[in-house]
């Protein structure tokens, strides 16, 4: 698949359709050009799937148990590059083990300002 040329065809409404999101957990799709919608997940210490069979609103006590990993400023001051890959390689192996196309993470460094409090 040629992403550039594909990316190319959209249109700014499809584009920018890709950013805002159809749900709060799904993309909205481009039907003309074959791209369905998929579910994201968010993170940003690992991986946490929303049950949708109850809601698309945002609720901890529906996450699906999954996997979690120390925050990353835990893991950035620990200078051990080689946990670090291991924990992207965990993560890639449970979001397709879920059906996960994205996840919001992990993050390996985090903005605290008083301004915005955590910032990602």
């Amino acid at each position: 698949m040629d992403v550039k040329k594909l990316v190319s065809q959209m249109t700014l409404e499809e584009k920018a359709g890709l950013c805002s999101g159809k749900t709060m957990w799904h993309t909205k799709s481009v039907e003309r050009l074959g791209i369905p919608s998929i579910m994201v997940s968010d993170g940003p210490h690992g991986l946490r799937k929303q049950d949708l069979t109850k809601t698309e609103h945002p609720n901890h006590n529906d996450s699906i148990i999954a996997v979690c990993f120390p925050t990353a400023a835990g893991l950035t001051s620990a200078f051990d590059r080689e946990s670090i890959y291991r924990m992207g390689e965990t993560l890639g192996e449970k979001c397709q083990a879920e059906d996960e196309a994205i996840i919001h993470g992990p993050r390996a460094n985090i903005k605290r300002t008083r301004l915005s409090g955590l910032n990602f």
